[in-house]
């Protein structure tokens, strides 16, 4: 492990190389931000009425609504009210959509409406589903084939599948590709985070790693842009997928990292990687050939230490961590649940929806900073836990203000935003800091797999509002208000060491009691400093 920490402060002071490659991988997370919002346009339904009968004999007339036709048996009277009999038939030849906003959508396209809308529903559910699976699936292979190939297979496949969607023959070609889409765009984000942290400095880690949260961002405002100039939907579609092409042709650039190349033994690799490192930021390259002696001369290597596995049940230790860990997967559960409600429901909030939702995705950028910086003033979980509250606050009066004063509604939803999106770039540093070494990565790993539970349901939370239009703010709000209640419950990390132990991670509790030790406050990295790299099938970004 020397050699990997010695490779990790390498060059901390200067670092081009490393600023390089974290732009040029943070610039694929907007295509990732891209397709996991882009259903909110496309998957559009607009106001709709039964086609009448292609075939009208003479003097047939046809009442038309939104789901049936009714044929009139009397056809002298031509009256809009009629209170005589009529036959009732289903919309067989289609339907005629209003083009005043969209002149085709995936719902047009297909007639996902009626007794096909559930279709429809399906469209943002399933591709969460791709999500959570593609985050474990790449996360694996990026372990046994490397990063690198795995970044540039998941972005190629982002392309391919974002146009194969776009052309699409039918729903189920069309849901199909959207999955994988799904699952490939996941992947990139998991790989693409550990890739990042495995090359950038300790200093930097946390600013760089809430920050890729940032670039996801600028996706939900591309995708505000383009559906506010392009309004066919499969155009939509390939313009907001070429995106990802610039990345495509510069990725092959990137280097594999010493971390994985090291560990697969791959020494000459590892150091023709660092002597590049060692040329970009003009400084004195290392030998890794030194660094592996000292490491296999040192007294830890003539006893190896036998790598002790741990399931889930491990994060349920004793009744205190029970506690710690159901309260932090709700926290992780509200987070992602709040993030996709409010970016999902931007079109119900009334006014311009597009402008809604660019403005949704600006917020977060500011409350990514803001966590930055507030974290290690005033603590993780003060943070945390104001965060949650003012979100419950706003999706509270949010549900009082009346609708016809919608811009007062849309500044309290940019509330909204904020706080559950400071709260999402928070929780997954304050998780890996609750936690000892041994079950580090699975807490942290669980918590994200809670995260996409809860994107998965959140579309389905968004489509109750045609039952009562506060539904989802109903539902974020409360378990906003609940999720910070029990974070107060939690011990504070800022300035306490890592714990290596069980013991040690139950003293979090009676050390935030104590009033009388002062410790001096941590970098504002110390969730990641100290601890092992976190593999990517257990990191996983809450996004």
């Amino acid at each position: 492990m020397r050699t990997l920490h010695a490779v990790s402060h390498l060059y901390s002071n200067s670092m081009r190389f490393q600023r390089v490659l974290y732009f040029i991988c943070a610039f694929q997370n907007i295509s990732c931000g891209i397709h996991y919002l882009a259903s909110v346009f496309m998957g559009v339904t607009p106001h709709h009425v039964c086609r009448p009968p292609g075939n009208l004999q003479n003097g047939e007339i046809w009442e038309l609504s939104r789901c049936s036709r009714n044929k009139r048996e009397n056809t002298s009277s031509l009256g809009y009210e009629y209170t005589g009999s009529k036959k009732e038939f289903p919309c067989v030849d289609g339907y005629i959509y209003d083009q005043n906003t969209w002149k085709s959508t995936a719902v047009t396209q297909w007639n996902l409406v009626c007794d096909r809308k559930w279709l429809a529903m399906l469209i943002q559910p399933l591709f969460m589903f791709g999500v959570l699976l593609g985050s474990v699936t790449f996360g694996y292979f990026s372990d046994r084939l490397g990063r690198r190939v795995v970044l540039w297979a998941t972005s190629s496949s982002m392309f391919l599948f974002g146009i194969a969607a776009a052309f699409a023959v039918d729903y189920y070609t069309f849901m199909a590709a959207r999955f994988f889409l799904a699952m490939v765009a996941s992947g990139y984000l998991v790989v693409g985070f550990v890739y990042v942290m495995e090359f950038i400095g300790m200093k930097s880690r946390t600013w760089a790693s809430v920050h890729l949260h940032s670039f996801f961002a600028v996706g939900t405002l591309l995708v505000a842009l383009t559906g506010y100039l392009v309004r066919t939907w499969w155009l939509y579609q390939v313009i907001l997928s070429t995106v990802t092409v610039p990345f495509i042709l510069c990725c092959w650039v990137l280097p594999e990292t010493p971390f994985w190349l090291l560990s697969e033994g791959r020494y000459e690799e590892a150091q023709k990687i660092v002597d590049i490192m060692a040329k970009w930021n003009r400084a004195s390259s290392c030998k890794l050939s030194e660094l592996l002696s000292l490491d296999l001369q040192g007294p830890v290597s003539n006893s190896p230490t036998e790598v002790q596995k741990h399931n889930l049940s491990y994060l349920f230790y004793n009744w205190s961590i029970t506690k710690r860990t159901l309260t932090v997967w709700l926290i992780w559960f509200t987070g992602s649940l709040g993030f996709y409600s409010f970016s999902l429901n931007s079109v119900n909030l009334g006014g311009n929806e597009y402008l809604n939702l660019f403005l949704l995705g600006v917020v977060e950028i500011p409350a990514y900073t803001f966590v930055c910086i507030a974290m290690d003033k005033v603590g993780r979980r003060t943070v945390l836990a104001c965060s949650l509250f003012c979100s419950a606050l706003a999706c509270g009066v949010v549900m009082v203000i009346p609708q016809k004063h919608y811009i007062l509604g849309v500044v309290t939803a940019m509330v909204g935003k904020f706080a559950i999106g400071a709260a999402f770039g928070l929780i997954y540093l304050y998780t890996a800091e609750l936690y000892p070494t041994i079950v580090r990565s699975l807490a942290v790993g669980s918590g994200s797999m809670v995260c996409r539970l809860a994107s998965i349901l959140a579309p389905f939370s968004v489509d109750l509002s045609s039952i009562w239009i506060f539904i989802p703010q109903l539902f974020v709000g409360t378990m906003a208000l609940l999720s910070g209640v029990l974070t107060l419950k939690l011990p504070e990390t800022l300035g306490k060491r890592l714990a290596t132990t069980w013991e040690e991670a139950a003293k979090l509790e009676s050390e935030n009691e104590s009033k009388s030790s002062k410790l001096l406050p941590t970098t504002n990295n110390s969730g990641l400093e100290k601890t092992e790299a976190i593999t990517p099938r257990d990191s996983g970004l809450g996004e």
